[in-house]
């Protein structure tokens, strides 16, 4: 599933995404480009409040 997040500026970003969202153990690709965060299905909402808890909104 594709999440979209707002606030995603930059690589500090990306890593700061990318290192919660492994700690929460969801395997994630992040694209700085489109701004958005690719998880499987199951794991999308419980993405959201990983993003949200590190101060991203993230919608499906």
């Amino acid at each position: 599933m594709i999440l979209k997040v707002d606030g995603m500026h930059c690589p500090k970003c990306v890593e700061r995404i990318s290192k919660a969202l492994a700690a929460a153990n969801i395997e994630c690709k992040v694209d700085l480009a489109s701004k958005t965060v690719e998880v499987a299905d199951a794991d999308a909402d419980k993405a959201i409040e990983e993003l949200y808890d590190i101060g991203f909104d993230a919608v499906k």
